[in-house]
């Protein structure tokens, strides 16, 4: 019996506890010691919770240890303290959060000159945080009174966890109140404005990178939280900021002022891709068919100040940072397309769909999108860019106007239609938060002066019809398929398909009259036979693709595959061979019926034998009435198929000369209407004649009792 046994087991830690001289090493030696903490072991809390305990931990989360100890064990102790302390225990979190001497602890450990140890500084960070969240008025209150918390936070922002306790005084704070509060603070810090400049071109790389990632993850997290509101809610006094005209000129100005950087031009051209706020693409066809979406409308004060330094960006496509050549596995790349000139292609894109009129006026003027096809084909295995020129194309050849949408406004949630009247009608240069229209007739203006800059000024249709013909010269002297020939056929498509049907259908017709006639003719047998064929290729190719990419759905994996009941074993459901063969169609004509009856004539006696023993309509045998056996030198066994054999020896014999005859008379089963030569006829009957006999008949001359045998001849052979 269980019980005879005690089988509960007690915790080691109740047995030091017991010890009045035990020591907070020794706890933490045990390895359940975080496991009991959780489990909320009252004696193990009480002794934590202890003053000298928690300074104790807190200085294990804040002190570099001895550099003499074995690496693998120098931060065991303070991963252990870490975890005590953010173990979501009330009885700590009120000993912590309600101690100031313990928060000053805290604090000091951001008064070390940096760097900072990237693991304490993970522990420090992770311990403020949980305080934020749990203890928020105690610990807000205590950081306000700091004067200089901001910039010793900034001052270390080249750990990435210093970015991670930004954010969490963003988004952990509660009430909303409370939380608008450490906005409007802050705001009133400079916050904004100091990211911005550690953007600075003579700043560390590592505090760039993360300054402008904490300037990207701010602008999401304040937006989404905006739109998860459902009341009407105070203006986010950070947001407002970063998207103001000024605090984009700022940005704008640190990124060109002085030499220019790599690291700066593409730490600030990702804010300004978030102030855009472009929603990344599951597929293009979405993109074709319905128009790129975006998930806010962009301020207006945002493409204002962009559009005076549009210049600058198309400089640097002409000009880029020097880079050194780099060895790749299609040959040596002598000048690389760098990371500067790829986000620039991606803010192009951006601004194209923003559709903002001077915005893409002056990216006409500037011919960007010719220089960013002039990058498209030099660089021919470069698909990030190819990627990025296809989603340029698309927006100006798929862009729709609408009849009443906002153009730039300051926009904090989803595009919504304002209500038609006066106090909407405002000018694109409005104030920030003031939605501004553009009629729809200077809107189709412009996009149709973007569709004719592209086929006009970039000869869209040429460079599409000779970069293809190149590639086909290249794949006929044995060289490999360029590798932007894949985002070729689909701008190709994307201009027949507009041609088709489209907002600028009579626009892109009339553009393709005016091509030279040679010109028009390729174009026409290119679309009427290559692309044809490309297309067919690529959709039978890519079925399995399309298959694999398809969205995850609930009922995925019950439509999957084929039914259990296929890959069961007999056994288990013995119906479902059987319930196979039921569903196979005979499809039999009466000249059919008649060949097989001369074919089968009626069976002997010993078939007749063998069929009553299916027969259904004979009354079943019961099976535990008592008989009387016999004994008998000849016993009758049934096969799975339903033939009975006289004997084993009987059976093989029949079996063996069966097969023997079958290869020299195979062909004696025909319709008796097709006459076969003698030979054919003798084989036939020497292989009756050495049938052997069965019981009921002497002789079984009948074809029923020979299919068995001409069957098994069958499977040998």
């Amino acid at each position: 019996m269980f019980w005879k046994f005690d089988l509960h087991t007690t915790s080691h830690i109740d047995q030091l506890l017991d010890r009045e001289d035990v020591t907070l090493r020794e706890l933490m030696e045990e390895d359940d010691v975080l496991q009991e903490c959780k489990a909320q072991n009252r004696r193990l809390l009480l002794f934590l919770s202890q003053d000298h305990c928690m300074t104790e931990l807190v200085n294990l989360i804040t002190t570099e240890p001895p550099a003499d100890l074995e690496e693998k064990s120098r931060f065991k102790f303070p991963n252990i303290a870490c975890e005590l302390l953010t173990s979501d225990v009330s009885l700590i979190n009120d000993k912590l959060g309600g101690d100031e001497s313990l928060l000053e602890t805290l604090y000091h450990f951001l008064e070390q000159d940096p760097p900072l140890n990237p693991l304490l500084a993970s522990f420090f960070s992770k311990t403020i945080g949980n305080l934020i969240a749990r203890k928020t008025e105690q610990v807000i209150s205590f950081l306000r009174k700091k004067d200089g918390f901001i910039s010793l936070v900034l001052k270390h922002i080249d750990a990435s966890a210093m970015m991670d306790l930004l954010l969490r005084l963003i988004s952990c704070v509660e009430p909303a109140p409370l939380r608008q509060e450490v906005l409007i603070w802050l705001s009133e810090e400079k916050l904004i404005q100091r990211l911005t400049e550690l953007i600075h071109t003579g700043k560390d790389e590592e505090r760039q990178s993360n300054a402008s990632q904490t300037l990207c993850d701010i602008i999401r997290l304040s937006r989404d939280q905006a739109n998860q509101m459902q009341e009407n809610v105070e203006t986010d006094p950070l947001l407002a900021v970063l998207e103001s005209q000024e605090s984009v000129a700022g940005l704008l100005k640190t990124m060109f002022e002085g030499e220019r950087s790599e690291a700066s031009i593409v730490n600030g051209t990702q804010v300004l891709l978030t102030l855009l706020e472009t929603r990344r693409l599951e597929g293009l066809m979405d993109l074709y068919s319905q128009g790129y979406e975006r998930s806010y409308t962009v301020n207006s004060s945002i493409l204002h100040a962009i559009e005076p330094h549009l210049k600058d960006f198309q400089q640097l496509l002409l000009n880029p940072p020097k880079k050194s050549a780099i060895l790749t596995t299609v040959g040596l790349l002598e000048e690389p397309l760098g990371n500067a000139r790829l986000h620039v292609a991606r803010l192009v894109a951006a601004l194209l769909q923003t559709s903002a009129p001077s915005v893409c006026q002056e990216l006409c003027k500037l011919t960007t999108m010719d220089q960013l096809l002039d990058l498209f084909f030099k660089y021919s295995w470069n698909n990030f860019l190819h990627f990025q020129v296809e989603l340029c194309v698309a927006s100006i050849l798929n862009h729709s106007v609408p009849e009443e949408r906002p153009i730039p406004g300051l926009q904090n949630h989803e595009e919504e239609k304002p209500p038609a009247g006066p106090e909407n009608q405002g000018e694109a240069g409005g104030e920030a938060g003031e939605p501004a229209k553009a009629s729809d007739s200077e809107e189709t203006t412009l996009h149709n002066t973007l569709v004719a800059h592209l086929f006009q000024k970039c000869r869209l249709v040429q460079r599409i019809l000779d970069a293809w013909e190149e590639n086909d010269q290249i794949q006929a002297e044995g060289g490999a398929r360029r590798g932007n020939m894949g985002h070729l056929t689909r701008m190709a498509n994307m201009v027949v398909q507009n041609l088709e049907k489209g907002p600028v259908q009579f626009q892109i017709s009339d553009l393709i009259k005016e091509l030279p006639e040679d010109c028009r003719g390729r174009w026409e047998s290119f679309v009427d036979e290559t692309l044809r064929e490309t297309n067919r290729r690529n959709t039978v190719e890519l079925a399995f693709s399309d298959y694999q990419i398809q969205q995850m759905t609930a009922n995925f994996v019950d439509q999957f595959g084929f039914n259990d009941e296929e890959f069961s074993e007999h056994d288990e459901n013995i119906n479902a061979t059987f319930d196979r063969i039921a569903e196979i169609n005979f499809n039999l004509d009466a000249d059919d019926n008649i060949k097989c009856l001369h074919a089968f004539p009626s069976p002997c006696a010993c078939c007749k034998e063998r069929i009553r023993q299916f027969d259904d309509a004979e009354e079943e045998e019961d099976i535990w009435e008592e008989k009387e056996i016999n004994y008998a030198t000849q016993v009758k066994s049934r096969t799975r198929f339903g033939v009975s054999h006289t004997s084993e020896s009987s059976s093989r014999s029949s079996l063996e000369n069966g097969g023997r005859e079958r290869d020299r008379g195979s062909g004696s089963d025909e319709d008796d209407d097709s006459r076969q030569s003698a030979s054919d006829t003798g084989s036939l009957e020497e292989s009756m004649d050495n049938t052997p006999s069965t019981p009921g008949n002497q002789s079984a001359t009948c074809k029923l009792c020979l299919l068995p045998i001409f069957t098994q001849s069958i499977r040998q052979s």
